[in-house]
């Protein structure tokens, strides 16, 4: 009967938009950091631009050992693995992800590449304290002190020391989602969120 067929449709399309929606991951492009009043407080959210991510390849277990959903936005794209205290749902090639994933209240984890910070010594890079003010000592204030001991006669590796800061891989986990602008496609965070104004983030939806 057509009618009973064009509910069919209807039921099987409202299924998929469902699906979709309640995808847990999304790539996007941090725009900048505001302030948003909300519960008489005023509360720090990081801006997050995340057009609609076009799904161009699902990995399976039988064909390549491990579940993951790669994801393209504009010229770059990610994949996002199955894990442990992650959501997870299945997709298909040629899907588009977009916001509607997201709701207020969600709790997120956000990985991104840090801002380089150049050659840095230890009391920035590590958090040292410094050595004392007095007491015989000299523009020694902010050496890192011993390297190593009498035995063995060498630097152990892994010691930390001054070096290149930045530039690296870092997730933030357990963020709040603030607010979400469906017409805008933003995503408002609370809180910080690694990288630059216009870097790549992976958002992924923890469980609760």
């Amino acid at each position: 009967m057509p009618g009973l067929r064009a509910l069919g449709d209807f039921l099987w399309a409202y299924a998929q938009t469902m699906r979709i929606n309640n995808m847990a991951f999304i790539l996007g492009r941090k725009l900048k950091m505001i302030q948003v009043w909300k519960d008489e407080k005023v509360v720090p959210v990081t801006v997050i631009q995340a057009a609609p991510n076009k799904v161009t390849l699902v990995r399976t277990k039988e064909k390549d050992g491990y579940e993951a959903v790669q994801l393209r936005e504009g010229k770059s794209a990610r994949e996002f693995r199955k894990k442990a205290g992650r959501e997870f749902a299945d997709a298909k090639a040629g899907e588009e992800i977009t916001v509607d994933a997201f709701k207020e209240g969600d709790r997120v984890i956000v990985s991104g590449i840090m801002k380089g910070r150049g050659f840095q010594g230890v009391v920035k890079r590590h958090g040292f304290h410094g050595g004392p003010k007095t007491h015989g000592q000299k523009n020694r204030h902010r050496a890192p002190g011993s390297l190593g001991a009498t035995a063995p006669q060498r630097v152990v590796p892994g010691r930390k020391m001054a070096g290149h800061m930045g530039s690296v891989r870092s997730t933030t986990k357990n963020l709040l989602v603030a607010q979400v602008d469906k017409e805008n496609n933003l995503i408002f965070l609370r809180g910080a969120v690694p990288g630059n104004r216009g870097g790549l983030v992976e958002i992924h939806k923890t469980k609760k």
